[in-house]
This record gives structure tokens, sequence and C-alpha cells, in this order.
């Protein structure tokens, strides 16, 4: 598990797909909250500047799910970055020393905030959704609609606008239409209520049931200008293009879910899951590892699936794997073959760095010589850019 401390003293962020553990549902039973870094404390590295093309790293379990670059402040980051007051506003946070910033409305432009649950959503069951936005008197304006969406798949998207949902209908003779439709969030501010306290915090909150299987969270204006309730105050500076507001103190709890099931007799069992079951040879595909394009650096995406093998690891302490790096065929053989070795490194040194022992672990690159699926397509080409386990002991 990564430590609770503030800092983390290594540059590298992984992610990793692996099957969910038990141990992740019972850590999340027992603290309640399924949101990771709720606050924002736990952090890679720390904020140094704003940037207007950039991307969220820092935050520990949190990222950006498009192009609009969202913005992590922590008491130890420079003049640009610190709290209580930044290059976008002036604001202590509700708790702790870290929260994040996100442009939601006045222009098209728009920035988000996503990270993934501990677990996913059970179908059928009550969750409440609590957070806490503040506008920064820097903004030009404020709104009401900020918003939380529960997805089942992480969004990935280059747009800096706002975020629409794609559909393509083919017909009959040969045509496709392409439409796009606005994402609806389940828990929104409401309309008649413009978001306006500049000095206190102001609490959104709401219960949803769960259809099933959601795992991420994605947080911030849904709606276009117009449909926002955007306002003008006579205290704002307008020093922003828009309507600018901090988050932080995330929690979602399940208001319905049951532990235990009393039986007819009255004997209480706790309710468990069926385990995955491991053995010697086994190869584990880690499918969704994204480092920088052409880098060994890891994307912050990475928290809830790092921790899940490192769970693993310290769940079976006599296991020892041979982590492999593998590329598409995009370069020549010496380039992917060390491109495939330094982001395998990555991972191995990421494990080491939070106590995995090296005589647990090796390490091996293959480049593109062992494809698992076709480079002439981008999906297959994708799948082939990968880090794999093989169990070498139980």
């Amino acid at each position: 598990m990564l430590s609770r401390k503030n800092k983390i003293k290594i540059p590298i962020i992984v992610i990793i797909t692996l099957l969910s553990l038990n141990s992740s549902k019972t850590m999340a039973q027992m603290d309640g909250n399924l949101i990771y870094n709720p606050s924002f404390e736990e952090y890679y590295t720390c904020p140094q500047k704003i940037e207007p093309y950039g991307y969220m790293s820092q935050a520990v379990a949190w990222w950006q799910p498009t192009g609009g670059s969202a913005d992590y402040y922590n008491k130890c980051g420079s003049k640009q970055c610190n709290v209580p007051k930044n290059k976008l506003g002036i604001q202590m946070p509700r708790t702790g020393v870290g929260m994040v910033g996100i442009y939601t409305s006045k222009t098209t432009y728009r920035e988000y905030i996503q990270t993934e649950f501990k677990e996913h959503l059970e179908e059928g069951e009550k969750y409440k959704l609590t957070f806490y936005v503040s506008l920064s008197e820097y903004s030009s304006g404020a709104i009401a609609t900020i918003g939380a969406l529960f997805t089942n798949d992480r969004i990935e998207e280059k747009t800096r606008e706002m975020l629409t949902q794609k559909i393509t209908t083919n017909y009959d003779n040969g045509i496709s239409q392409s439409i796009s439709t606005y994402l609806k969030p389940q828990i929104v501010n409401p309309y008649n209520n413009p978001i306006v306290d500049t000095e206190k915090w102001t609490k959104i909150e709401g219960e949803y049931i769960a259809l099933g299987g959601e795992k991420f969270l994605t947080i911030g204006n849904f709606y276009p200008s117009p449909q926002s309730n955007l306002v003008d105050l006579a205290y704002l500076t307008y020093l922003l293009p828009g309507a600018y507001y901090y988050i932080d103190d995330i929690s979602l709890v399940c208001l319905s879910c049951k532990e235990k099931q009393v039986l007819q007799n009255e004997i209480t069992i706790t309710k468990t899951k069926d385990e995955k079951q491991f053995e010697v040879g086994q190869v584990v595909v880690m499918e969704n590892i994204f480092f920088e394009f052409d880098k060994s650096i890891i994307l912050p995406q990475s928290f809830v699936e790092l921790h899940n093998l490192i769970s693993l690891l310290s769940k079976y302490p006599t296991m020892k794997i041979e982590l492999s790096g593998h590329t598409d065929n995009k370069g020549s053989d010496r380039y992917n073959q060390n491109l495939s070795h330094s982001r395998v490194k990555a991972v191995y040194d990421y494990l080491v760095s939070q106590g995995i022992s090296p005589k647990r672990l090796q390490y091996s690159s293959y480049g593109a010589t062992q494809p698992i699926a076709d480079n002439k397509t981008d999906q297959g080409r994708s799948k082939n850019r990968r880090v794999e386990f093989k169990i070498l002991e139980l």
C-alpha cells in the first residue's frame, strides 16, 4: 500500500489493471469512504506551476480526464500553487493543506477531475456523495451546476471543452451519423442555487442508486453556460475568464450496504466473495499502463491499480514475480527494446520504493518481439504496449 505520508519521494506513477482484491473491499468497508485521497493531502511531488496546457499529475489517485488542465494546490507548493494565496485566487483548504481547482463555465472551456473508487458500486445499493467547493474571487462570474458523474469506464478525452457522449448510428444504406449528447451527472448542485461564496466552502451532496459496476467519478460542470445559471457578482475581481472553483473533501459512502447477513436461525455470517486463485507460471497482463509519450514517466491514473498489485504481493508474502515490458512495432528494434526496458524498470522501481523486497521481483524487456494483437490497428498496438507479470513462486 502506498505510504500515508504527505510526500512520496519518487517522480513516477503507475496504472495497472488487475482483478479487484478482497483486501480493497475490506478496507473500503472499514473506513466507509470509497474515495482514495479524499482531501488531496497525499501527493507525488509538490505543485510548482499553473500550466495552461499541462495535466494534473501531483495528487495521488486523481487526474484530469480531458485536455482541460485542472490544478493542484498544496502548502508545500510554489508561489503559483500555494495556499491560501496562489495564482488563481485566495483560499485555505477546507481541511488539511491540499485542494484542487477547475474552470467550470462562462467560456466554452472546461476542466474536470476524475478518480477511481476503492471498489465498484453494487447494483441497487444507495450511495451518498458529498464534496465542497469555493469560488475564487478572481473569477468573472459564478455558476450553479457543478456536478458529479458516475461511470463504469474511465473517461479519456482530448477535448478542452464540455464533455459529451458521442454516439454513431449506422444505417442500412451505408450511411452513418455521429451525434453528440450531453453527459448527465447523477448528482448536481441545484440550478436555482448559484455557488457564490468566495470565503466559505459550499457543500454539494446527493444520493444515487447504483446501476452496478460504476467505478469512476468525474467532477465538473457538464452543462453549457446558458444552462449553468451564470451570474455576475460585483465583489469579483474579473481577473479570470470564467468561473473558477476550488474543490476539497470528497466522500462517497454506501447508505444501504450491509457487511453481514442475518440468517433465519439468527446465526450471523459475514459475506465474502470468491477469491481469485493464483498458481505458479500464471501470467497476468496489466493492460492499462499509461506512460508519457515516448517516455517511462508513468501517468497519475495509476494509484488504484498499483495499490491492487502491492496488496496482492502483501497478501501472498512468499510470492515472487517476473515483470516483463513490451511495446508495439513502431520505431526501430533498438528503440523499442530500450523503451520497454525503461518502462518495466519504472514499475519495478516503484514497487521497491513502496516496500516490496527486490528479492521477490525480477524484470525483463522484450520490445516488440512478443505481440499479443495485430500491430496493424491502433487497438492492437495499444494491447501490445503492456507490462505483464509471471508468478515464479507462491
